[in-house]
């Protein structure tokens, strides 16, 4: 055996993907970082050992505009390129090549924490280290650093250190949530293990092990959907011990779900109910993925009504918008649906203060144990959203261990800090404008070679139609106004419709919200326009929905694109397949009532008049760096050849970096171990050719040639350069017929 002590800047305990997100942000920033986890793989539940599949705020495309950013959006966006077959083992070495490019990590697989030290100076329990036992190298580690970061989902680390944290659900009289119990108690989450099957193209058998389940003696065959082409976590309804204490009886809980798993097998092998004779098990996971465990107590507790009320914090550094997804504590045995769900209208906001403790003064967390209650944690928990959580932990931690102070003071004097360095990485936050001082593109000129400004769907027209049995309705931005506004229709025989406008409420939302005015339109038989005019303008830009209720007998006219930031959706029906067997679909909740994903990359054809001001060249310097309250991009007309973005000074200026945030299309809904595949390996929408050029000598002058790129985030140190106009000329895109791009920092 032998002994060794690190000492570090950042200690981040816990390698799942808010883990890893922590220790790669603060490694960016400069940090010396420990990433220790008792795993061989890093990536947690998402791992190749467990197979949960990597969901967030696009809730499977439910919210709109709303996949993640920042760490995790570069990991979607890799994963999508080398792994789009989804498969699990790909997708660990991913993961794990994310971590070992950076040269501040170092990391620790393996290694085991059993033993926290801390101190209680003035009063003030602090962590002065960690000691973890490294399997298979008989090897103890003691890490020392002035800031910890608990992202070990159960939260050992933070109660061997004292801190406060609750396990269970709160009474309803704590917080007046709805969705919780009458009285306080102990019931969890379950904890699951899933299975994946293959062909084999022969006739294959399947004799049940003695621990399989008879699913005949259970409920499990009246409540729950079983078929033959579903694998790992298609079956996430395989769940159990939330009524035992997940961590102390996680092996009893492991044997239990094993008998579940056989005994489905065994069901679907050797019913006779499933032509499955040459269908073979070919991985059963080993390890329960656990929901639920500790749950840290914060300086704020996220509670339902943050989330439902999509509550604006002035410490925003998250978001998230998977539904609050709460399942019945009997997990695979209950009589009830597999799950109880409900959406807020759009993103909502995770706070700084629920990523610290309130009582040890250098910890910080990310993950399923953040400061929540159960019911708002049955949304905060899904793993793009504990990783956005992480990349602000990180960071957070960055700047606690360079500037000297706790979380709770950065929290507390210094958020705009924190915030504005989330920014700079790309991290993803919503509504929060990106300010700095030192951007030289703040006193530029800006202009562009083309820029696209007309609200118009019709360029892409196509054959197929919509018959009108339901109402649509499209998303739009109102920048600065609307005002005719004409709808290509078939109409059997003369006939009038009735359009709606309405506002989404809320910057972040995609659905009709709040009514603003109703039209009627006269449509004559054949193909023909409907007019009306919106007679809208804002006080300030923003999304407008338009709404077209059902009418017999008309049909609109599709089209195979749109520009981006142009949303169709189409209203949910009682005749709709549901998105999910297991889950009863309620109503009353925008996001479900009006779905997009029957029409994602369409639109019905249309015109708005005028000029629209939502894709100037001079939204890449507005702050924003993803759509909220309309695009907030510049975008080319479709079919520049050769586009680009100038930026012009009075006086010269000195350049060596220059930031580039492309469109990589936060409206797709990615995933890493794919429930659905998607035609493209890189985003369409991302530049794929171009190059940044300067003017030198009244020549222009490279700067940096990019090719095949199929990242979001271009960070290029390019030669001191001292210039008076500096360019960005795309050359391709990687499919989209518009060059499109968020935002660019010239330092």
């Amino acid at each position: 055996m032998q002994s060794r002590e690190e000492h570090h800047d950042v200690v981040v305990v816990g390698g799942g993907l808010a883990g890893v997100s922590a220790a790669v942000a603060a490694a960016r920033l400069g940090s010396s970082v420990a990433l220790v986890t008792n795993r061989p793989v890093l990536g947690g539940n998402s791992s190749s050992e467990i197979r949960v599949w990597v969901v967030g705020a696009t809730a499977h495309g439910t919210q709109r505009f709303a996949r993640e950013t920042g760490i995790m959006g570069e990991l979607f966006l890799e994963n999508q390129y080398r792994n789009p077959q989804g498969n699990a083992v790909y997708w660990d070495q991913v993961v794990l090549d994310l971590v070992r490019a950076e040269p501040n990590v170092h990391l620790h697989l393996n290694t085991d924490v059993r033993t926290v030290q801390t101190t209680d100076d003035d009063g003030a329990t602090r962590i002065t280290s960690v000691t973890g036992w490294t399997m298979g190298s008989e090897l103890e580690t003691t890490f020392t650093a002035p800031v910890f970061l608990d992202c070990t989902g159960d939260g050992l680390v933070g109660a061997l250190a004292g801190a406060s944290y609750r396990i269970g659900r709160e009474g309803r009289d704590e917080y007046g949530e709805e969705w919780a119990p009458e009285q306080p108690d102990d019931e969890l989450l379950g904890s699951s293990i899933f299975f994946s099957t293959h062909d084999t193209g022969r006739p294959e058998k399947f004799v049940p092990p003695s621990i399989a389940v008879d699913l005949a003696a259970t409920p499990i065959l009246a409540n729950r959907a079983i078929t033959t082409g579903d694998n790992g976590c298609n079956y996430w309804w395989i769940e159990w011990g939330g009524e035992l204490d997940t961590v102390t009886e996680n092996e009893r809980i492991r044997d239990e779900l094993w008998g579940v798993v056989y005994g489905v097998w065994d069901h679907i092998k050797n019913s006779g109910s499933f032509d499955a004779d040459t269908l073979t098990l070919d991985w059963v996971g080993a390890i329960p993925g656990k929901r639920e465990y500790r749950r840290f107590v914060g300086d704020h507790t996220l509670t339902q009504q943050d989330l439902l009320s999509q509550r604006t914090f002035p410490d925003t550094v998250a978001y998230g918008g998977w539904s609050i997804d709460l399942h019945p504590v009997e997990g695979v045995y209950a009589e009830t649906p597999g799950a109880q769900q409900r959406y807020t209208d759009g993103t909502y906001d995770i706070p700084f203060r629920s990523l610290y403790s309130a009582d040890v003064a250098n910890l910080l967390f990310a993950g399923r144990n953040v400061s929540a209650s159960h019911v708002a944690f049955g949304s905060t928990r899904v793993m793009a959203t504990c990783a956005t959580q992480g990349q602000a932990a990180g960071t957070a931690a960055h700047l606690v261990a360079r500037h000297g102070t706790t979380p709770r003071e950065l929290g507390t004097d210094h958020v705009a800090m924190l915030q504005q360095t989330l920014l700079r990485e790309d991290a993803p936050l919503v509504g929060v404008r990106a300010v700095d001082g030192a951007d030289l593109v703040q006193r530029a000129r800006i202009s562009a070679s083309s820029e696209l400004t007309a609200l118009d769907t019709t360029p892409w027209t196509t054959d197929d139609t919509f018959v009108l049995d339901r109402d649509v309705a499209v998303v739009l931005p109102a920048d600065p106004a609307l005002g005719a506004f004409a709808l290509r229709t078939v109409a059997d025989e003369a006939t009038e419709l009735t359009i709606e406008l309405w506002t989404t409420g809320k910057p972040q939302n995609y659905a009709p919200i709040e009514h603003v005015s109703t039209h009627t339109a006269t449509v004559g038989a054949g193909t023909g326009d409907a007019l009306v005019d919106l007679a809208f303008r804002p006080d300030e830009p923003c999304n407008a929905v338009v709404v077209v209720r059902r009418a017999p007998g008309v049909r609109l006219v599709l089209t195979d694109g749109h520009p981006y930031g142009v949303l169709a959706l189409r209203a949910r029906t009682a005749d709709d397949e549901q998105f999910d067997d297991h889950i009863p679909e309620e109503s009353d909740q925008p996001v479900t009532d009006w779905e997009a994903r029957a029409l994602r990359g369409r639109s019905f054809a249309f015109t708005a008049a005028g000029t629209s001001d939502a894709w100037r060249a001079s939204r890449v310097a507005d702050g924003y760096q993803r759509p909220f309250g309309g695009p907030h991009m510049w975008s080319s007309a479709a079919g520049d050849g050769s586009a680009a973005l100038t930026l012009d000074w009075d006086d010269p200026v000195d350049v060596h970096e220059v930031r580039i945030v492309w469109n990589d299309d936060v409206d797709a809904d990615l995933i890493n171990l794919h429930h659905h595949r998607t035609h493209w390996d890189a985003v369409p929408t991302l530049a794929r050719d171009y190059r940044i050029e300067a003017c030198v000598d009244g020549s222009w002058q490279e700067l940096a040639t990019v090719t095949d790129n199929r990242h979001r985030h271009r960070v290029h140190d390019v030669a001191p350069t001292r210039t008076a106009s500096l360019r960005v000329v795309v050359t391709a895109t990687n499919g989209s017929p518009f060059v499109t791009a968020s935002a660019v920092t010239v330092r």
